[in-house]
């Protein structure tokens, strides 16, 4: 009697926790018998990229499952629904080139040669066909292909042969492309519906197993981009879609994307005449209304008087240069491309302004520095200047011409972590004052490439981290992320609606301070070079006034809006008797106007609060009798008869501090 054959098994490490899996089971199969559902990708043995399910695991592998809900598993999710997108373009389409399609935040989109720009119909025509492809339960399949195979499955497919040829050559980097390389092998993925492949697309992915992974999703928008981002390139039409785990976690994202719609700082900009930004001018170049002045000017002024109060001390530098002083520091040859292109006076070439450190370090350098002037911090509102393209603007939060809330702090090397930590607190500080109080930071570390002295890394690398930990704020390590001369902090903020803003930065810069050939006399006599710290709180005071125009939705707090009081009176006898209140509220600091058009009461009131001020005081008959008014606040809460003092009282209460 023969003995029965056992199947072989491999042994495994699913999620940290050992399993036993018969040989030949796909990822997919291991995970279901681990009782892990929820999966759409895995990653092996601690490999940067991620693994289809389809992928077999051999004896020994360490498998972490991705599951969908995760911003890893929703972007695989996402570059999914981009290939559906892109198979129903070209499904109704006939002749359509395609580009790339890659996931992006909260999204995807795919890129398309077409002979005229989509419609609205046309985006609704191609939504109904991509739920006609998920409803079919098409497979994702891969399979490897050469060079010369991929060239003749795209033949008709310029884009792709471009990044077929790109791949072949090493130089590819593209979300569709494979690793690059010569002799490298190029993957392609199939939708198939039994064995019929309804589509083929150039891509190194993964993907979800099948389209019914594709539970819940929408299109956008389109908007017109060019091939690789360069103008020289061929315009495509571009459309934006998004792609969630569950139809509630979409609906709570197309609520939230309309929220930020109404929160647009472009928009509030107008609608509260803040700013603008005239085409004569060109674009990325605002000018600021009278009441977008007076915000940013009390921006302006609480931040140098908190800046004086910390020891710094405030400077001016001009807004052009030679070329001579970018070429010593770097900035020509780092960031060329982002700088506005140079004018000829006298035979000399000249630069718009780029950064403000080159000018805060000839400041320092003007003459001899003692270790008993450091720490010197200097501040600045430098005006800067860099040609952003124009598919790339965005309001005041990417513009052209910004003004940063500069510092350039020079210290020695036993002051740099007290300084660090100080300054952290400083920012955090500042920030909370503006009412933002959700803060998260990021410490980039040393790349593998970089300049400077090991030691020296690692003592700047500690000094922020003591710096971080000394304040309290939670952090993440991003390894390998630091710029080439310096490790930095990154304070990301979240705002009203959950969104997170990268806010201020502070580096400790390894570069300039020899760039210049800084130092300054120690103690002993000896001559060495100071270290810099870079520090940006705002980032610039435009994107921070767009970003703090959000948060709030345009109801600034009450220090801050241009209006802070509008007196209302409800018939043209009660005008004198306001003014007078208009004069006292003014003469405590307030800012105030007085309503003395021919409109009804009703409609004052309601125009006061589309401006969004945040007190209204209204009189009549009554009020005057009693020198009292009606205290009726942005919320649309009202106290009547309220005595004039007291009112002012509660509005400089309010206004001083900053609720």
């Amino acid at each position: 009697m023969s003995e029965a054959r056992s199947t072989p098994v491999i042994r495994l490490t699913i999620d940290r926790q050992p399993h036993v899996a018969a040989q030949g089971a796909t990822a997919r199969q291991v995970l279901a018998a681990a009782g892990v559902t929820d999966a759409v990708a895995v990653r092996a043995n601690q490999e940067e990229g991620l693994r289809d399910l389809s992928w077999l695991p051999t004896d020994g592998d360490r498998i972490e499952s991705i599951p969908v809900a995760t911003e890893e598993g929703r972007a695989v999710l996402r570059h999914s629904t981009a290939h559906v997108m892109a198979q129903a373009v070209t499904d109704l389409f006939p002749g359509t080139k395609w580009a790339i399609g890659p996931p992006i935040e909260n999204g995807f989109y795919y890129d398309f040669d077409v002979e005229r720009p989509f419609t609205a119909e046309d985006v609704e025509r191609i939504e109904a066909r991509m739920r006609a492809i998920v409803a079919s339960r098409q497979r994702f399949k891969r399979r490897v292909v050469s060079a010369d195979e991929a060239r003749a499955l795209f033949a008709d497919q310029p884009y792709k042969l471009e990044v077929i040829e790109a791949a072949t050559a090493g130089s590819v980097d593209d979300d569709e492309a494979v690793d690059a390389g010569p002799g490298t092998e190029i993957t392609v993925y199939d939708n198939s519906v039994n064995t019929h492949v309804a589509w083929s697309d150039l891509c190194r992915g993964p993907h979800v197993p099948d389209t019914a992974h594709i539970p819940a999703f929408r299109l956008l928008r389109t908007a017109a981009a060019y091939w690789r981002g360069s103008e020289r390139n061929p315009q495509l039409q571009r459309i934006y879609g998004t792609a969630w785990e569950s139809e509630e976690a979409l609906e709570e994202h197309l609520r939230l994307l309309a929220e930020a719609e109404r929160r647009d700082h472009r928009r509030l900009g107008t609608e509260l005449d803040l700013f603008s930004f005239p085409s004569e001018i060109g674009g990325g170049l605002a000018v600021w209304h009278p009441k977008g002045g007076i915000v940013r000017r009390v921006m302006e002024e609480y931040s140098r008087r908190r800046h004086e109060e910390a020891g710094y001390s405030f400077v001016v530098t001009p807004h052009i240069t030679k070329a001579a002083l970018l070429e010593t520091s770097g900035h020509l040859q780092w960031y060329s491309q982002g700088m506005y292109p140079p004018m000829e006076m006298e035979g000399v070439r000249y630069y718009p302004k780029p950064m403000n450190c080159p000018f805060h370090i000839l400041i320092y350098k003007s003459r001899g520095r003692s270790y008993r002037e450091l720490p010197l911090r200097l501040f600045e509102f430098g005006t800067v200047y860099r040609f952003e393209k124009s598919g790339v603007l965005h309001g005041l939060t990417r513009a052209r011409g910004f003004t940063q809330d500069d510092s350039h702090i020079f210290c020695t090397p036993d002051q740099l972590e007290g300084e660090l930590t100080t300054l952290l607190q400083f920012v955090l500080d500042l920030l909370r004052d503006f009412g933002l109080t959700e803060f998260e930071a990021e410490l980039a570390t040393r790349p593998d490439k970089f300049v400077g002295e090991p030691d020296d890394w690692d003592d700047a690398t500690q000094a922020l981290r003591a710096a971080l930990e000394a304040t309290g704020v939670a952090y993440v390590l991003a390894e390998g992320e630091g710029a080439f001369y310096a490790p930095k902090i990154d304070v990301h903020v979240r705002d009203a609606i959950g969104r997170r803003w990268q806010m201020s930065t502070l580096q400790v810069d390894f570069q300039f301070p020899g760039r210049f050939d800084l130092e300054y006399q120690a103690a002993d006599g000896s001559r060495p070079r100071p270290r810099m710290i870079h520090r940006a709180l705002f980032g610039s005071i435009e994107r921070f006034f767009g970003i703090l125009l959000e948060h709030y939705a345009g109801a600034l707090p009450a220090w801050l809006s241009p209006v802070q009081v509008t007196c209302i009176p409800i018939a043209e006898r009660h005008v004198g008797y306001l003014a007078g209140v208009a004069d006292q509220l003014r003469a405590a600091g307030l800012r105030v106007d007085v309503d003395t058009s021919d409109e009804r009461m009703q409609k004052k009131i309601v125009r006061a609060q589309h401006e969004k001020v945040p007190f209204m005081l209204i009189a009549g008959d009554r009020d005057v009798a009693a020198e009292a008014v009606s205290f009726r606040y942005r919320s649309g809460e009202e106290k009547r008869g309220v005595p004039v003092g007291d009112a002012l009282a509660e509005i400089l209460q309010v206004v001083e501090s900053r609720a």
